[in-house]
């Protein structure tokens, strides 16, 4: 049992910290509500998940083998997340909004889940933290974290929406989600 309470203590330290997935779906929620989130939340949710798969399977040491695909997916990763914050920083006040601008989609999600450097290196760390307990266990215990976490920062972004009822405040708040969004992604990157 004490090992399933240290996974799941460093899954939230290590992967609930703010990074590109978690500061989006804080945006989403704070920009378009929770249930217009829902799809691109799941999105990255999925992505995550599909992350974390990969970590399990090996997919890391394949990717390494070929350092060639490394810049692709870094530039890749670097113009979606570029987009989202625009998309992020431009959106207009929910009171304007009124439904009628689009929210970010599933596929969005989980093509920043999967292309999130920070994922990467977080779920590896995590996943590698446990080595006594099973590879399925790990992968079941962590699926349900990217749930949860998710589901807080969502949840925290709609808190937010509640104070958004203000033009300016909605621009500021905006604002500030997506440069924290693009300097999270490229201080992992450089570090």
């Amino acid at each position: 049992m004490g090992d399933i309470v240290a996974l799941l203590i460093a899954s939230l330290a290590v992967m609930g910290s703010p990074g590109p997935s978690t500061v989006s779906a804080t945006a989403m929620g704070a920009a378009y509500g929770i249930a217009r989130s829902l799809p691109y939340v799941g999105g990255l949710i999925a992505g995550t998940s599909t992350v974390l798969l990969a970590v399990a399977l090996g997919v890391i040491a394949m990717i390494a083998g070929v350092p060639q695909l490394a810049p692709l997916l870094v530039g890749a990763a670097g113009l979606y997340i570029l987009y989202l914050a625009w998309q992020i920083a431009t959106a207009p006040p929910l009171q304007a909004d009124a439904g009628t601008t689009r929210a970010p989609a599933f596929a969005g999600g989980y093509l920043l889940a999967v292309a999130n450097p920070k994922a990467w290196l977080a779920i590896a760390a995590v996943f590698a933290s446990a080595p006594r307990l099973g590879a399925v266990l790990r992968v079941a215990l962590l699926v349900g974290m990217i749930v949860l976490i998710h589901a807080v920062w969502l949840g925290l972004g709609a808190a937010l929406a509640r104070v958004l009822r203000q033009p300016v405040a909605s621009r500021i708040i905006n604002v500030g989600l997506a440069v924290a969004m693009v300097g999270l992604t490229a201080v992992a990157l450089i570090g």
